[in-house]
């Protein structure tokens, strides 16, 4: 045991002080520039069944105070309730698509739909439909683009019940451990992320990528885009929102769970040895510190020493979404809970269930389809 909780030790030393400070919350939309000339946006909005969401969110951008030519798409992907009508009583421009053709994810299609609906746009905003903006948003994602391919801002999610405070903070903490915000900013790293709730895209750079023909199978699309984009040469931008809001309430663990499980293991590229490397380093990481204050002195020492850091380093996210800064003690558990969705979305897919969303399932066999 103290073997293994010095390990962890060390691991939070070389987390906190090396791995890219990715605990910190200071990735803010860079300094806004006016343009001499603000471009034309299309706001591309792909939906499914997102009925109960849009009278929320889509006034918030048929409402931008953007002062250069924009207009607003919702693409109507498949769905079921009304979400196309309600659109278009909300005063937005609608195109309905049905099933995406093979090799395509829905979400990915509907994208591209809303693409050939506005050839003459310079920029392309995707956002989500459960993605509330105020009033300046466009505006601020616009103004920071100077020399920029891509502005992702990770919108902040909702934290309203018990099971949200807990997962959501972690959520994005894990996220940004997964990918530092400070290395995918920079231009010499591989480091390559965005936040598909809101993406600015400039179509040269997209189309120089080779458009979104390229990723056209990819489940974890926003990471993809941004992945293609920064190889092919581009410059991205990634950080947290201060106006971007996700309004879509998850209000039990089970809805929490659904939500990371769908896509954990495609994050994994569905191997069997990186599931098993990352269930034994969530477990020393997370786990082997509060299990070693059980131990002896030497172990309760080093493993306190290391859930202290592993809370340090989660207050700033705790901050940011306003919670009491006592819950970034609870960290280890809500580790153990993301094990366990990991290893649920790993027996989805060997189940044949693969990336279930809205009553579509992706599978590995369907990425591989397209390369």
């Amino acid at each position: 045991m103290t073997a293994l909780v010095a390990i962890s030790l060390l691991a939070w030393l070389w987390l906190a002080l090396v791995w890219g400070r990715f605990w910190r919350t200071d990735q803010r939309l860079p300094t806004r520039i006016r343009p001499d000339g603000w471009p034309e946006v299309a706001v591309v909005v792909p939906a499914r069944d997102e009925a109960a969401m849009l009278p929320q969110t889509l006034p918030s951008l048929l409402s931008q105070d953007y002062a250069g030519s924009m207009r607003v798409i919702v693409v109507d992907d498949g769905s079921v309730d009304g979400t196309g009508m309600i659109a278009r009583t909300l005063g937005a421009e609608v195109v309905d698509v049905g099933d995406p053709p093979h090799g395509w994810t829905g979400k990915l299609n509907a994208m591209r739909r809303g693409i050939q609906q506005a050839p003459e746009a310079e920029f392309f905003l995707f956002t989500d439909g459960d993605i509330a903006h105020a009033p300046s948003s466009l505006t601020a994602l616009v103004s920071a683009s100077a020399g920029l391919d891509l502005v992702s801002q990770m919108a902040r999610l909702r934290v309203h019940t018990v099971w949200e405070r807990l997962v959501v903070p972690a959520f994005v903490y894990f996220f940004a451990m997964l990918y530092p915000f400070r290395w995918v900013n920079q231009p010499g790293s591989r480091t390559a992320a965005a936040a598909g709730g809101c993406s600015l895209v400039r179509r040269a750079a997209l189309e120089r990528a080779g458009g979104l023909e390229a990723v056209r199978g990819a489940v974890i699309d926003d990471v993809a885009i941004a992945r293609l984009i920064k190889r092919s040469g581009g410059r991205i931008w990634l950080g947290l929102a201060d106006c971007v809001d996700s309004l879509r309430p998850y209000p039990r663990l089970a809805d929490l769970w659904g939500m990371v499980a769908r896509s954990a293991f495609s994050q994994l590229r569905y191997s069997a040895m990186l599931l098993i490397g990352t269930v034994l380093a969530l477990t020393v990481v997370f786990v082997v510190p509060v299990a070693a204050l059980a131990g002896g002195a030497a172990s309760a020492i080093l493993g306190g020493t290391a859930w202290l850091i592993m809370a340090l380093t989660f207050v700033p996210m705790v901050r940011y979404y306003r919670q009491p800064v006592v819950l970034a003690l609870v960290l280890p558990f809500t580790a153990v809970l993301y094990m366990l969705m990991t290893l649920d979305s790993a027996r989805r897919h060997w189940a044949g269930k693969g990336a279930t969303w809205k009553g579509r399932t992706y599978s590995l066999g369907h990425q591989k389809s397209v390369g």
